[in-house]
Order: structure tokens, then sequence, then C-alpha cells
């Protein structure tokens, strides 16, 4: 099957490392190619390329201010993403949950040892008091 193109959809778009490094670059304010290639260490024309495909897709928006272009995500066309994403959400809370359950009980562990280390007998389980 051939590989869809990454100016077909969102997921497409954002599966490009430095698309996303743009995007993350854009979410707290508009900003030129200007400042894009010097904040992100990329060349321009590159910068330029990625932002067309994003804006292709509907993941940023562009307004002209005098002679430059002034670029912004879309928070609208990022929704799809996000709650995408967000299905995955509590899958990885519980994973990082147990993770760290696990990670206490080694570093804490129980005071009596021997409780845990020795087998049980037939008298722990009757409910007789000794």
């Amino acid at each position: 099957m051939a590989r869809a193109a990454t100016t077909s959809d969102a997921f497409n778009a954002v599966a490009e490392p430095r698309r996303r490094d743009i995007l993350n670059y854009l979410a707290l304010q508009e900003r030129s190619v200007g400042e894009i290639v010097d904040s992100l260490s990329m060349e321009q024309p590159s910068v330029s390329k990625h932002l067309r495909v994003l804006k292709d897709v509907g993941l940023v928006g562009a307004r002209r201010d005098g002679r430059r272009m002034l670029y912004r995500t879309n928070a609208e066309a990022i929704r799809p993403l996000h709650e995408w994403t967000s299905t995955f959400e509590r899958f990885w809370r519980h994973q990082l949950q147990r993770i760290k359950e696990r990670a206490e009980r080694k570093s804490n562990p129980p005071n009596d040892t021997r409780s845990v280390l020795s087998p049980r007998r037939k008298h722990d389980f009757d409910g007789n008091d000794h």
C-alpha cells in the first residue's frame, strides 16, 4: 500500500519531527519565518516548506503584517490530534502508576522480611490465636 502524502491530513503532516517543532514553537504566539529559522536553527527554505505543508492541512494559519507573514497554530485543526492521543492517556497514566508503585515497593521493602519469606502454616489460617 502506498504511503499517504504528508499534505493529505494532519496526522501525516505531524509525522515529521521538524513540523512538530514548528507547531510547538508557534503554540505560544504567532511568529515570522525569520523568527522560526533563528529559534529552531533551520534553513529558511526548509521552514517555508514545512509551513506550507502545515498550512495546507489547516494546522497553521497566516496573516500579513506589512511585508512579513506571521504564522500561528490553528487550535481547532489540532483538536482531532489531541482527541486521538488522549484516548491513550488513560493507558499511559495506568502504566506509569504501576511503574511508580513497583519502584516504591523496591525502595521501601517491608520491615518484617521474616513474614514475607516464611512459608504459611495451617494454623496461620484457622483463626486461632497463639
